[in-house]
């Protein structure tokens, strides 16, 4: 079945040029990706060979400016690269945390000498990023953050532990929110770019998650760590600021790749079903399984056109976090509800990894929780009224 005739309205959003990128990215998967899937879901970690290829194929940092490195793309190609990812059921490698976020930050506020000394690398692979907020005690609320990074001379020395941290297991620069005493005599909260190898970093092994296996997540724990005052990112006192102005976009990645989740399950279960007989007829002949898809394919357009809106305004700056926590909270719970009709029309083969459906849906569910967790996205939405 043709993913570009699957739902009934035609995308409007992409040009020529994206749907050239979108083939080149369909191959990589195809060939740099799927077959290492099994390996990567048993050792909890993608290899770091798959970033070097990938930045060779220009896949990394698209949207950084060419002077350092990227393509200086729209978000559009990103949003084909998350679709893409997704199509290919990988959870993991972290392409997305690397280039959309962590080189994201170091683009908007970082120094010049930030920029020339951690794109280019990036953008090549050499160099993996990963953002470390949340914290064992703390999850969705940035405001609890008890990381400190204290100054003294020339140097700010960082104690704390963080949690769930994406490419946390093979990462070489971490950006690290940490509190830091103002001279108001306040605490506020800052970036700071730490490189992983320094004295005091220590990383745990690639937490047992349920789901998203192909994807290192871990606990990182900073003991007396020293760094130069240089590595500040951004504004002191101002990373809470700086976080909120980033967060929109990367909810709305979230819910890209909840409703490419939606699109590619039902594809792969309209196909189930055609193939699949029971009491001497094909699963899609029986009136359940039909009405059931037919819910599950109307749902999953409407959610297509929101978010592909969402995607334009992201592209011009015009993305709030209401409209982006809406996109998140909805298009997960919709992917959470779809996989799970997918794979009750599988039946007991629904349940076993060998087959897509099943990895889908143990992958969707952390969906819920990243990015902030739905019961935050629906705070944030009320607080319009």
């Amino acid at each position: 079945m043709s993913d570009a005739n699957f739902l009934p309205i035609e995308r409007t959003i992409f040009t020529s040029e994206h749907d050239m990128f979108r083939n080149t990215v369909r191959r990589f998967m195809h060939d740099e990706v799927i077959p290492n899937l099994d390996k990567w879901n048993k050792q909890n970690h993608p290899d770091r060979e798959v970033w070097l290829k990938a930045g060779k194929h220009g896949l990394l940092c698209v949207t950084t400016p060419p002077e350092y490195g990227g393509a200086g793309a729209d978000r559009k190609y990103s949003a084909v690269l998350i679709e893409e990812q997704q199509r290919a059921n990988a959870a993991g490698p972290g392409f997305v945390m690397h280039s959309e976020i962590v080189a994201g930050y170091i683009e908007r506020y970082g120094t010049e000498e930030q920029k020339q000394n951690w794109l280019p690398k990036m953008a090549l692979g050499e160099v993996i990023g990963a953002l470390a907020m949340t914290e064992p005690r703390g999850g969705s609320d940035l405001r609890s953050i008890a990381t400190r990074a204290n100054p003294i001379g020339n140097e700010y020395v960082i104690n704390g532990n963080k949690t769930f941290i994406t490419n946390g297991y093979i990462c070489d620069l971490i950006i690290v929110a940490a509190r830091t005493d103002q001279p108001d005599g306040t605490s506020g909260l800052s970036l700071f770019l730490v490189e992983a190898d320094r004295e005091g970093v220590t990383k745990s092994l690639p937490l047992d998650k349920v789901g998203q296996k192909s994807q290192d997540a871990v606990e990182l724990f900073f003991d007396d760590v020293r760094i130069p005052k240089e590595n500040l990112l951004g504004q002191l006192g101002k990373g809470l600021n700086h976080l909120m102005q980033e967060l929109a976009w990367e909810r709305l990645m979230i819910a890209i790749r909840a409703v490419a989740g939606c699109e590619i399950a039902l594809e792969n279960t309209v196909d189930y079903t055609k193939t699949r007989n029971a009491f001497g007829k094909s699963l899609l002949e029986f009136q359940n399984t039909k009405f059931k898809l037919a819910e599950c394919k109307t749902k999953t357009q409407i959610a297509r056109v929101y978010i592909d809106k969402c995607i334009e305004l992201a592209t011009g700056e015009g993305l709030n976090a209401e409209a982006s926590a809406m996109a998140k909270w909805w298009c997960t719970e919709l992917q959470n509800r779809v996989l799970d009709e997918c794979v009750q029309l599988h039946g007991g083969y629904g349940y076993m990894l060998e087959y897509p459906i099943a990895r889908a849906w143990t992958d969707a569910r952390a969906q819920m929780i990243y990015g902030g967790t739905n019961e935050i996205m629906k705070e944030i939405i009320s607080r319009s009224f």
